[in-house]
């Protein structure tokens, strides 16, 4: 009998074991258990929001496990994995039941995922959901020379605990600007809270126009050696090519101070001036995945939107 309920602190040991040993593999790893080196995902998710991670059990044991991030209206789940063994046994079926409930209960306006272009079974899988493939999502990387040009910009870290509430304001108002209801407050607050990077800020006549969510490092989503823009956005309309390319370079500059060799980001190729700006800056194609969204909708999956995400 297997049963579906909250992923608890006492799990995650093992969660992180599974989710390694699950994705390294499927890509065919000599030691699937070294997918993502020493980044974490399961742990930082968790640590973000516990209410949203979820466990298949039989008995006491832990199968698999699912996570989901709110970001206001919008949502995205993963990474959802099984122990090798147990793989096509139905289980994943049960665990995206229990994730879309969720989203459900939550009324969000658009919910997505990053999965393999190359797998039907995992197309099938979310389709049944109503989950429907998009647009590719490149995670690109640059190698960084710790020469990075002299930008203005703030780190939300540097605020007191007044202009941090100010910012973040600011900042889920550029977010509504670009789908209506994103709000990114339970990612920079995360980031902040568990000391796993910094959030980048950039103004326009005093006001926030930009910011990205930065992991830099071990322990974090990054890992040793890099730093990993998790989403960033700057505020649309005239001039927006320009306030990306400083957002990038504030990005590029942050890494370089926390002595960071590499930066990486996602972004989805349907925001296709983002990703030609990205491609122009030195960014290159390490790995593709694609989008897949319930409803078919594009939601900030648009020309015009200068957002950096992947929703691994």
């Amino acid at each position: 009998m297997i049963s579906i309920r909250p992923l608890e602190k006492h799990h995650l040991d093992q969660a992180d074991r599974i989710f390694r040993l699950a994705f390294g593999t499927f890509m065919g790893l000599p030691d699937p258990m070294k997918f993502m080196g020493d980044a974490e995902l399961i742990r930082t998710r968790w640590n973000a929001d516990s209410s949203s991670a979820i466990g298949a059990f039989e008995g006491d044991e832990l199968l698999g496990s699912n996570l989901a991030a709110r970001w206001g209206s919008f949502a995205f789940l993963g990474p959802l994995t099984i122990r090798p063994d147990l793989w096509d046994k139905g289980i994943a079926k049960k665990l995206l039941q229990e994730t879309v409930s969720l989203f459900d209960q939550w009324g969000i306006r658009q919910s997505g995922l990053f999965t393999f272009p190359h797998s039907p079974k995992h197309h099938g899988l979310y389709q049944k959901f109503d989950f429907w493939p998009q647009h590719l999502t490149p995670l690109m990387g640059k190698q960084l020379n710790g020469n990075q040009s002299d930008i203005d910009w703030t780190a939300y870290s540097s605020g007191s605990s007044e202009e941090r509430s100010k910012w973040l304001r600011e900042c889920a108002h550029v977010a509504n600007e670009i789908f209506p209801g994103l709000n990114l407050d339970t990612e920079i607050r995360s980031v902040f809270g568990q000391n796993l990077g910094d959030t980048v800020l950039i103004r326009n006549n005093g006001a926030i126009s930009g910011f990205a969510i930065t992991h830099v490092g071990k322990g974090s989503e990054a890992g040793t050696g890099n730093a990993y823009i998790k989403f960033g956005a700057i505020r649309p309309g005239e001039n927006a090519e320009d306030r990306f390319d400083k957002l990038l370079a504030a990005c590029e500059s942050l890494a370089s101070q926390r002595n960071s060799p590499k930066i990486t980001a996602g972004v989805n190729t349907a925001r296709h001036h983002a990703y030609r700006r990205m491609l122009a800056r030195g960014y290159r194609t390490a790995f593709t995945g694609v989008a897949m969204l319930r409803p078919n909708a594009p939601g900030f999956n648009r020309p015009e939107c200068f957002v950096i995400d992947d929703w691994r």
